[in-house]
């Protein structure tokens, strides 16, 4: 069952999904859903012996294309409606030991071309307000499987976070005819003291408002409002870029590294958003090499984050790390 239930404290949707309790939870690596099935072993969910990148509807999706009648009635106070929308899972490759970081470049531009793919595909539909492309990377944000793989979430609304950025880029565009985001590229650049990497289509910077210690924003460096302005030559910049940063993340502390990674764009439906800007955002977990930064009473409960580290010194340390590959 899953249903969408408004909470008008703070006017956002909840979804409600209880048959997510029995997804699968670490599976022994010999009953990994995601690996190929071999002829005369455990039936995985991709019926191929081999794959590149397997895209496929989640099995137990928080988001429903057909979704089921709300198990409550609605009234004014407490709105409710069907969950509507697709949750899908990308599969970034056949082998089960590894991890994003460590795929050959040739293989992260076939991602990011699956990326626009599904963005256009999902986008298209009418009941779809938002494609929300996103990785959970490690035990400590939550995966329960081990199989690198990533998560497309197209909602039948905008997310509140996205809505809330959506809100500020409007009014900055509105006051300052032009883009926010630009302006905070042109202002890193400048600065030169938060930036991690770059190259001719897109920069990776610690931002001056980080949250994480180790957050890191990836920007287009043209306006691009969606994967779908991509260029063969941006998915190809976009895909060293992004290579060379989940390297330096693992370099950090020579372990692999954890994080959230995820990706704001334009909203779908056909309506257009000059003043959207492109751009990824990473979340890692880790404040030391031992310490955990915990979203705790402050961040949880009144939404106000504390940062215990200076961004200039956290960009200076990704930045010193050397990458080849």
């Amino acid at each position: 069952m899953s249903e969408l239930r408004w909470n008008p404290m703070l006017e956002e949707w909840v979804i409600t999904a209880t048959h997510r309790q029995d997804r699968t939870f670490l599976p022994p690596r010999n009953f990994c859903p995601l690996c190929p099935t071999k002829k005369g072993k455990f039936p995985t969910e991709i019926p191929e012996d081999r794959y590149e990148i397997a895209v496929f509807e989640n099995k137990f999706p928080s988001l429903q294309r057909n979704a089921p009648k709300p198990a409550v009635g609605s009234n004014a106070l407490y709105r409710v409606a069907p969950a509507q929308g697709i949750c899908e899972v990308v599969v970034y490759t056949a082998r089960h030991a590894t991890t994003l970081a460590a795929q050959p470049v040739e293989e992260i531009y076939k991602l990011v071309k699956v990326w626009q793919d599904r963005y256009r595909e999902l986008g298209a539909r009418k009941f779809i307000k938002y494609v929300y492309i996103f990785e959970n990377k490690g035990e400590i944000t939550g995966v329960t499987l081990h199989h690198p793989h990533g998560q497309i979430y197209a909602f039948p609304f905008i997310p509140p976070k996205v809505k809330t950025e959506l809100s500020a880029a409007k009014k900055y565009f509105a006051k300052n005819k032009k883009c926010l985001f630009c302006d905070i590229l042109k202002a890193e650049k400048k600065n030169k003291k938060r930036m991690v990497a770059e190259n001719a289509g897109f920069a990776a910077f610690v931002p001056f408002y980080s949250r994480f210690p180790y957050e890191v924003n990836i920007l287009s460096k043209k306006h691009k409002s969606s994967l779908l302005d991509f260029t063969e030559k941006d998915m190809k910049e976009l895909s060293l870029l992004l290579k060379t940063v989940l390297v330096k993340y693992d370099r950090l502390f020579n372990f692999s590294f954890p994080y959230i990674m995820l990706m704001h764009q334009a909203p779908t439906g056909g309506k257009k958003y000059e003043y959207t800007h492109w751009h990824m955002e990473f979340y890692p977990p880790y404040r030391t090499e031992k310490k955990v930064k915990y979203l705790a009473g402050c961040e949880a409960g009144a939404g106000s984050f504390i940062n215990d580290t200076l961004a200039e010194e956290k960009a200076a340390e990704l930045r010193k790390l050397r990458v080849k590959f």
